[in-house]
């Protein structure tokens, strides 16, 4: 399966520096480092001629950003998904639309879900609004979901950087980066 090797390898590729340099370069106003992490992804994937933003449907009804999945190819759908935790459900059924078959005409066809979420170390440590959904609140879903949850599912938990941590100062709540 070389797209889940490529998914690895991009995941693992990225380092506590490459998230303080994608945040003081590009999303230097976020309180946490989220934008950071996703551009990095995304610039990896795309480097890899994954598909972003790829839509779900190929009826013009349902192309908007709600009917979209963050990344495709292949047999392989991903949501990044470091939003609130009342969307954790969506998150979870987004790669399962792409992969079942449907009455609304696809765009993507996968076969295999995979959701990447931050653990609760890296909501901590990575500046996270509270309400942020994480790795673990997500596996606390699968049970109930069970029956909807039809397609192999993958999720990934990312951990905490391992040498710094996002301590908010200031207002508007700016990120600085703390030395671990």
């Amino acid at each position: 399966m070389t797209e889940w090797n490529e998914l690895q390898d991009v995941l693992s590729s990225i380092s506590d520096e490459d998230i303080m340099k994608a945040h003081s370069d590009f999303t230097p106003n976020n309180k946490s480092i989220s934008r950071a992490v996703n551009l990095l992804i995304k610039d990896s994937l795309e480097q890899k001629n994954w598909i972003s933003e790829s839509a779900i449907f190929n009826d013009p009804n349902y192309q908007q950003t709600k009917w979209r999945l963050d990344f495709a190819k292949n047999l392989f759908s991903v949501e990044v998904a470091f939003n609130h935790g009342e969307a954790t459900a969506w998150n979870l059924l987004k790669p399962v639309l792409a992969s079942e078959l449907n009455h609304v005409s696809k765009d993507a066809q996968t076969q295999i879900g995979v959701v990447i979420m931050a653990d609760q170390s890296m909501k901590e440590a990575g500046g996270f609004d509270s309400a942020v959904g994480t790795y673990e609140k997500a596996i606390r879903y699968l049970a109930p979901l069970q029956n909807q949850l039809t397609v192999p599912m993958i999720l990934i938990g990312l951990k905490a950087p391992e040498t710094f941590k996002v301590v908010h100062t200031g207002k508007p709540k700016r990120a600085l980066f703390e030395q671990i």
